[in-house]
């Protein structure tokens, strides 16, 4: 084989990622022409089924979108009804509710690591195979996501869709000694965040850079995690806000035929939300620990504007922000005052709500349409790996390419990298287990499967639930 000859490469299902899907390469002598990302997962009608639901219902019924990111479902719902009825909640309770985040930040950044990513820096298959060769760093990474999943236990209720959140805040507050022993585990898992960064650290990061534009919140004094203000980081480095409630106004989402799920762009440009965009926008307000963990990661200074914009060194940024994680859950913990009331009634006034909050892969946006009665009226959810689709596209064309351009590339070494390169952006299509069916399209007549492109929008059924 040649670069000039023709040929069509198809892969089975890619696992350590989530959702189901299949990707098109059409390939031109040293250059991709088309790189198609194509999504197939059937509807799943949450925006559909949320309508005539009472305002109060949101944060538990979104949460079951999926079963790693509940609490940012939970949260960016009661954000936007409250934002509707005109609620601020007390702010214990507003700590409280970052402290539930930060616990599922450990958590689902440990997961991914050690789990779905480091495997393809080492050369092994799965988490299960890494495990032979690299015992102890699984358990570290297996011992970092129990601390999370110990947060979202004793605040949220359970770990996984938890059941003490509600509109206005929590069904019940924790007190001040059922805290401590949540310190002391967050104390020790500490020192695993920081034996994680140095353990990526030192892996081969092939060279590659996005150019989209960046989409994360930013809240001055504080990385922003449970609430801000939507920022933008150009690639010429300029930074502009715009308010929440105009999100839907500057991040467009569009049906694609190749999909059923859409694709969003932000002022008509490809943008990427996530940790890179958080840590590029943001990383000036790390804490001091997480600061010194970029520095040593090989990041730059987050507080002289380091920005990374090669996608396989995401790795790095996740682990900085378990360290980030972990050092303000012990923040919350130590400076904690149960609130006299541990929610406020949110009672229903007809209006339109905004919220969006940092889920680990990107910023999540939920928007309601409440009626007279308090029902839902209308409901839009746009998840980041739906804004991230173009973007991951884009990237995937540009590490083929390059990859073509530096001589013949087999079938199994493309099919590797393509792989690898989704990883780096650690897509949740859904809560599925499998995900990718390669195409590869070097000339050959052979058209990809048929996608049925279904009906949805954000408003509609089907859209990637994350």
């Amino acid at each position: 084989m040649t670069h000039r000859g023709s040929r069509v490469l198809h892969v089975g299902s890619l696992s350590r990622v989530e959702g189901e899907g299949a990707l098109h390469l059409k390939v031109r002598g040293r250059r991709v022409t088309r790189a198609q990302l194509q999504i197939y997962e059937p509807p799943r009608f949450f925006e559909a089924f949320l309508r005539g639901r009472a305002h109060t219902e949101p944060p538990d019924i979104t949460a079951r979108v999926c079963g790693i990111c509940p609490v940012a479902y939970q949260m960016s719902a009661c954000a936007a009804i409250e934002d509707a009825c005109g609620i601020t909640v007390h702010p214990q309770v507003q700590e409280l509710r970052r402290l539930l985040y930060c616990g599922e930040w450990i958590e689902s950044q440990a997961l991914h690591i050690y789990l779905l990513h480091a495997p393809d820096f080492l050369g092994r298959d799965s988490a299960i195979d890494l495990a032979r060769t690299h015992r102890a760093e699984v358990e570290r990474g297996l011992r970092l996501k129990q601390s999370g999943n110990a947060v979202m236990e004793l605040i949220g209720g359970r770990a996984i869709h938890p059941v003490n959140v509600r509109l206005g805040g929590f069904h019940r507050a924790p007190t001040r000694a059922e805290l401590a022993p949540l310190a002391e585990q967050l104390r020790r898992a500490a020192d695993d965040a920081w034996q994680t960064v140095r353990w990526v650290a030192g892996f081969d990061f092939p060279d590659a850079e996005v150019d989209a534009d960046f989409l994360a919140l930013a809240a001055p004094g504080t990385y922003a995690i449970e609430r801000g203000t939507p920022a933008v980081l150009r690639p010429d480095g300029r930074i502009e806000t715009f308010p929440v409630y105009d999100f839907l106004s500057r991040v467009r989402e569009e049906q694609v035929p190749h999909s059923t799920a859409l694709h969003a762009r932000l002022d008509g440009r490809r943008h990427l939300t996530g940790s890179l965009a958080r840590f590029a926008i943001s990383g000036r307000w790390l804490s001091r620990t997480a600061v010194q963990a970029a520095r040593e990661a090989g990041l730059g200074d987050p507080c002289a504007g380091a920005v990374c914009r090669n996608p396989f060194r995401s790795i790095l940024v996740r682990a900085v922000e378990i360290v980030y994680a972990i050092d303000e859950a012990l923040r919350i913990t130590a400076n904690y005052e149960p609130p006299e009331h541990p929610y406020v009634e949110v009672p229903p006034v007809a209006g339109t709500g905004h919220g969006a909050t940092e889920a680990p892969r990107g910023l999540l946006y939920h928007r309601y349409l409440l009626d007279s009665a308090g029902l839902v009226a209308d409901a839009r959810l746009v998840p980041p790996t739906a804004q991230n689709q173009g973007a991951i596209e884009e990237d995937l064309r540009r590490i083929a390419e390059r990859a073509l351009a530096q001589g013949d590339v087999g079938d199994e070494e493309l099919r590797v990298l393509a792989e690898r390169a989704i990883r780096n952006h650690d897509p949740c299509i859904s809560c599925s287990t499998h995900f990718l069916d390669l195409t590869v399209d070097r000339g050959a007549a052979t058209p990809a499967v048929p996608v049925d492109p279904g009906a949805d929008s954000s408003a509609t059924p089907g859209q990637a639930p994350r």
